[in-house]
């Protein structure tokens, strides 16, 4: 009973250690990993340590098989949850490479997003001369009036109709956008049934190459451009926006987009509006609306990796678990005799744990390889938060890689505590008998 309450005490103590282990910063495990090395080669314990793990890890080609196990599961669970976190931040990163601090957006007040926005024609006049708004030669206030249609378009991959994003701008579109670039082809036609492309759209759907025509809302619209914004824009298809509010009967436009006047600019134009008591509107960056649009999936889709990492690592664990501590009773008789030779129980732990972590920190790097390779740059789509298609990368960066291997060591430790305890507890006698 006693043993039991002990084991368990330690399990808890490994489970909120390993939690802390998985939030430590890079330099924090670098002194974790000084500390280590210190005790390893200045000490006469971790000289035996080094000396035990020396004799394990010299035998690991006899049982290659075995070991593989730890590895390969291992790989497996840094390999997923890398690829699941990497697509969080890839489109967390497409939305907030969108927009920028010099311009804002203004929708309705209360709307989250374009979709569920309005704002009437007769208040793009009165926002037009508000204060913190930049002017094209001190002239004409830098203001896009636009509107945001979503369309079904048949995809690339299996013809099957999905939504895409039909954006109408206003002329001053292209000055408060400097990104946005036409690629091949050009602009459409003030007043024409005319669209261009982003190149992410352009790559998801059917029919939008260059001279075709689509047809939307019973008319027909001829492609005459590709365009690259390096951003969320890429997803979109863009128009003559009041073609496209005649096309649709739209009385209204969804939001407003602006260049602000200065570092003040924003400051400005947010206290114009709420002086305005015929503006019930809200303003924010555009840098931060498109960042907020990113919070909510990027959450979900980092708890679902973490959740499918965690089942998976415990997975991993229990095969450590079994592979040590076969690997510790085959090793029975050598590691009597290194304690009957006056090796102490510290030793013993350390070394078979620095195996079962070497392994695992083996997995780690496999894993994390194989998901920089396959996954990273890999493009996708999915539903934004204007409900149409929103193209994106994944990306694999340093700090998703770091994590992982953080993972692989983590697992490593639990795998190889309870083996490693079992080896220092094992009594002499009793394993020179056995083996």
């Amino acid at each position: 009973m006693k043993r039991v309450l002990v084991n368990i005490g330690i399990a808890l103590l490994l489970a909120v250690g390993l939690v802390g282990w998985i939030f430590l910063p890079w330099y924090g495990v670098l002194g974790v990993v000084a500390a280590l090395l210190l005790w390893l080669f200045l000490t006469k314990r971790g000289q035996q340590t080094l000396a035990v793990a020396g004799v394990g890890i010299s035998s690991l080609p006899q049982r290659w098989g075995a070991s593989s196990v730890i590895v390969i599961g291992i790989a497996g669970v840094v390999g997923v949850l890398v690829a699941m976190l990497a697509m969080g931040e890839g489109f967390q990163n497409t939305l907030k490479q969108t927009g920028s601090d010099d311009t804002a957006i203004i929708l309705r007040g209360g709307s989250q997003a374009e979709t569920n926005s309005v704002i009437t024609r007769d208040q793009v006049p009165l926002i037009s001369s508000l204060a913190g708004i930049a002017k094209d030669g001190n002239v004409r206030a830098q203001v896009s009036p636009e509107l945001s249609q979503v369309i079904n378009l048949p995809t690339v991959s299996d013809g099957s109709d999905a939504n895409a994003q039909l954006r109408g701008v206003g002329a001053e579109a292209w000055s408060l956008r400097p990104n946005v670039k036409i690629v091949k082809g050009r602009k459409f036609g003030e007043g024409l049934r005319e669209l261009i492309a982003g190149q992410g759209a352009a790559k998801q759907f059917r029919g939008l190459e260059i001279g075709k025509q689509i047809e939307l809302a019973n008319q027909n619209w001829t492609v005459v451009g590709i365009f690259a914004a390096g951003d969320s824009h890429d997803s979109e298809l863009w128009a003559d926006g009041e073609v496209l509010a005649s096309t649709y009967q739209r009385t209204s436009f969804q939001s407003v987009t602006v260049k602000l006047a200065g570092k003040d600019g924003f400051k400005q134009l947010k206290g114009a509006l709420a002086a305005d008591p015929r503006l019930k509107l809200d303003v924010q960056t555009t840098h931060d609306y498109y960042a907020k649009q990113s919070e909510v999936l990027t959450k979900v889709i980092k708890v679902l990796g973490i959740f499918i990492g965690t089942i998976m690592a415990i997975g991993a664990v229990f095969g450590a678990l079994n592979t040590m501590y076969a690997a510790v009773s085959g090793r029975a008789r050598e590691i009597a005799t290194l304690r009957a030779l006056g090796f102490r129980g510290v030793p013993v732990v350390i070394a078979v744990m620095l195996e079962t972590m070497l392994l695992a920190l083996l997995g780690g790097l496999l894993g994390a390889g194989l998901a920089w390779l396959i996954f990273n740059g890999y493009q996708v789509s999915t539903l934004g938060s204007n409900f149409s298609q929103v193209v994106f990368q994944f990306k694999v960066s340093p700090e998703l890689l770091w994590s992982g291997l953080k993972w692989a060591l983590g697992i490593g430790l639990v795998g190889g505590l309870f083996p490693a305890l079992r080896a220092a507890r094992l009594p002499v006698t009793t394993a020179l008998r056995a083996a």
